[in-house]
């Protein structure tokens, strides 16, 4: 008989060791890191042919919530729920309030609870393995998947692998270990009886729920009050505030896999990387004879053992090795491969100055679509505009700024006060200052459009909503 399994995609994790081109607003998870799609919709791309896949449950940052929609829409999947965490408590409340949702018409799936920032270099090898600890889980064990190591990695947690069970390939698990230093995780590996930790886990929702009762019931009554006092928002559920924040703040590991007695394990070899560090990139990537991996408009000579990811600009490399370079629109940087672990540092720094470049890109995504900020000047600022069809700005004004729209290409619906008009390429229109205004896309293409602002404050904040179909707060934001 098939099992009824329901993915749990936890995507709430910001991808601060993969600034600059990871940002809070727009983190890893979003971004194609090693390919086009991005490593969230590689990851939805890996449920397709395991028998007995539900649609999933999506655990993420209200913050993410478009990201996620229009990111499920591109993949062609229609998840059973996006549940909207205000704040992030670590991977134990996020699992729990899955595991509600996936109980709420009296089922008791197994769930298959993931990372959205993974990636996998043998795919297949993970769908024979899922089933494997899938008939563990349906036993009532708390299943894990083991990684088995290729190095002694000090950046990873291990797991000792303890006596068989009755399901062949299954394993208890001895203990469970934190990062180790070099000479340990050297130990560790050349034992054969450790493996990497991957954060992976599958469980019968009422096991894990048990579990949270037994070590963690204060975890257990918060995250059941912040799933039955949640709310629906457009296609999301929103997590009460007031239970989240009285929520205790743990990780599954702490919370319950290192104190129960039904924890297992099953070995995966899959070509497993959790893209921690743009090493962890340079690792996965195809590379020249120099053993360099090179994205974008690159020039390499006499460099070896590089990762340079250039977006906009040609970026250049002569007479070096084990450097990293990452190129954007609005930042670069260059460190030593063997410090990648380090960038969090960087994004530290950059946080401490309230330096805008810690969360948003130059061009900046909406659920409506996205603008780029082309250039600015004493009571200027051009921007780029791009409306997805069917997509509407939200009705607004401004105090302090006029704005001029010139459209680029598609049609645009534009109302000015009271008056409503079609504006096609070639064609301009004035806001004054304090006029109300919308723009629409009600067409089949992509609408874009050139803004010129003018004016004495030309701030994000200075944006009064008066309606929005997205159902977005009058935050100051578009």
């Amino acid at each position: 008989m098939t099992l009824s399994i329901t993915p749990v995609i936890l995507s709430g994790g910001s991808g601060s060791r993969l600034w600059p081109l990871s940002r809070a607003k727009r983190p890893k998870q979003f971004l194609g890191v090693t390919e086009e799609l991005s490593l969230f919709q590689l990851t939805l791309q890996r449920l397709h042919d395991i028998p007995g896949v539900q649609a999933p449950v999506i655990v993420s940052n209200q913050e993410h919530r478009f990201l996620v929609a229009e990111q499920c829409r591109e993949a062609g999947l229609a998840p059973d729920a996006i549940l909207l965490e205000p704040f992030g408590r670590n991977t134990a409340p996020a699992i729990a309030v899955a595991a509600f949702h996936a109980r709420k018409a009296g089922d008791d799936p197994v769930l298959l609870v993931l990372p959205s920032d993974h990636i996998f270099t043998r795919p297949e090898a993970f769908k024979d393995t899922a089933l494997l600890a899938a008939q563990a889980a349906a036993q009532g064990k708390l299943v894990t998947f083991g990684i088995l190591p290729t190095q002694a990695e000090t950046g990873y947690g291990y797991l000792k692998v303890g006596q068989s069970t009755d399901i062949h390939g299954v394993h208890q698990v001895a203990q469970f270990v934190e990062k180790p230093d070099s000479v340990t995780a050297e130990k560790y590996v050349a034992s054969g009886e450790y493996f990497w930790n991957s954060g992976m886990f599958m469980f019968k929702a009422s096991a894990y729920l048990d579990a949270l009762a037994k070590y963690q019931p204060e975890m257990l009554k918060q995250c059941e009050l912040a799933y039955s006092k949640a709310h629906v928002d457009l296609d999301f559920i929103r997590l009460d505030e007031q239970a989240m924040t009285a929520c205790p703040s743990d990780s599954v590991d702490y919370a319950v896999m290192e104190k129960t007695d039904q924890a297992a394990m099953v070995t995966l070899d899959a070509g497993w990387n959790d893209v921690g560090a743009w090493s962890a990139v340079w690792q996965v990537l195809p590379k020249d004879a120099d053993g360099n991996a090179l994205r974008g408009d690159v020039i390499a000579q006499d460099a070896s053992d590089c990762y340079v990811h250039a977006d906009y600009r040609l970026v250049t490399l002569l007479g070096v090795k084990d450097l990293i370079v990452i190129e954007t629109s609005d930042a670069i940087l260059v460190a030593d491969k063997n410090a990648a672990q380090d960038v969090k540092k960087i994004v530290n720094a950059l946080s401490a100055k309230k330096r805008s470049e810690t969360d948003l890109h130059r061009e900046v995504f909406r659920p409506w679509g996205s603008f780029d900020s082309l250039g600015n000047g004493k009571n200027y600022q051009v921007k780029s505009i791009r409306v997805k069809p069917g997509g509407k700005l939200s009705l607004q004004y401004h105090h302090h700024r006029a704005e001029h729209w010139v459209v680029v290409s598609g049609t645009a619906k534009i109302l000015i006060g009271e008056k409503s008009q079609l504006v096609t390429a070639n064609q301009s229109v004035y806001i004054p200052l304090g006029e109300k205004h919308m723009l629409e896309n009600p067409g089949k293409e992509w609408l874009e459009l050139i803004e010129v602002q003018s004016g004495s404050y030309l701030g994000e904040d200075d944006i009064v909503r008066l309606e929005d179909i997205y159902g977005r707060a009058n935050d100051g934001k578009q």
